[in-house]
C-alpha cells in the first residue's frame, strides 16, 4: 500500500524536487526539518508562479513584501542560490544554499559565502568599487540613508583594514582574516530559526516515512 502511495506522490512531484533523505544527508537538516523546508519552499514557489521552482520575483516577495523592487544584495543572493544558473531555485538548491546559514554550519563556510556575495564580478577578489556597490545595497536593503560622503569613509576604513597587501583589493585569506577580526560581520549569516523547524511546522513530523538518523 505505502509504494502505491510513494507511486503516486511522485507522479504529482514537480521539477527540482529531492528526496528529504538525500537532502539530510547533505546538510545539518534532518529529515524532519527537510520537509518543514519544503513546505514553505511550495509556499514561495507558488506565490506568483505555481511551478515548484522560485522565480526572481516569488524570491523578491519573500524578502522585501515587493516583487518589483531593485536590490543588487537580493540579485546576488538569488544568484547564489540558484546553483544551477538556470534562472529559477529549485528545492534542493534552496536547502542545499540555507544549509550555510544554519546556526551549526561551520564558520569558514559563512565567510567563503559572504566572500561569494561581495565578489560581484566572480574574479576570486572584492573590488573597491564592489565593496562600495554592496554597501549601498545592504543601506538601501534596511532603508539607511548615509551621505557619500559617509559612504566613502566605512569603503575607505574597510579597504584600508581589510586589504593587507595594499594592492587594492581583497583575497580570499585576507577576507578571512577581516571577517575574524570582525566577527559581527557573520551576525547575519547565523537564521536561530533553522535549528527549530520542526517546532515552527509541527504538523509535517507526522507526515515523514523515514526516520531521522542520530
Amino acid at each position: 500500500m505505502r509504494a502505491i502511495r510513494n507511486c503516486f506522490c511522485l507522479k504529482k512531484r514537480k521539477p527540482g524536487f529531492e528526496e528529504p533523505s538525500i537532502l539530510a544527508a547533505e546538510t545539518h537538516f534532518t529529515v524532519n526539518e527537510v520537509e518543514a523546508l519544503h513546505d514553505l519552499f511550495k509556499k514561495l514557489s507558488s506565490s506568483v508562479i505555481d511551478d515548484g521552482l522560485i522565480h526572481k520575483e516569488e524570491f523578491q516577495l519573500a524578502l522585501f513584501n515587493n516583487s518589483n523592487k531593485k536590490n543588487l544584495f537580493l540579485d546576488r543572493l538569488f544568484d547564489l542560490f540558484d546553483i544551477k544558473r538556470n534562472g529559477v531555485i529549485e528545492f534542493g538548491e534552496f536547502v542545499r544554499s540555507l544549509n550555510v546559514f544554519h546556526p551549526r554550519a561551520p564558520e569558514a563556510d559563512k565567510i567563503a559565502y559572504l566572500f561569494r556575495l561581495y565578489d560581484l564580478q566572480q574574479t576570486g577578489f572584492i573590488a573597491r568599487d564592489e565593496l562600495k556597490e554592496m554597501v549601498l545595497a545592504l543601506l538601501s536593503e534596511s532603508d539607511l540613508s548615509l551621505s557619500n560622503d559617509a559612504v566613502e569613509s566605512i569603503v575607505d576604513k574597510t579597504m584600508m583594514e581589510a586589504d593587507l597587501k595594499g594592492d587594492g583589493k581583497i583575497d580570499e585569506e585576507e577576507w578571512k582574516e577581516f571577517v575574524t577580526n570582525n566577527p559581527s560581520i557573520l551576525k547575519n549569516m547565523t537564521l536561530p530559526y533553522l535549528k527549530e523547524l520542526t517546532i515552527s511546522f509541527p504538523s509535517f513530523i507526522l507526515n515523514t516515512d523515514v526516520k531521522d538518523l542520530e
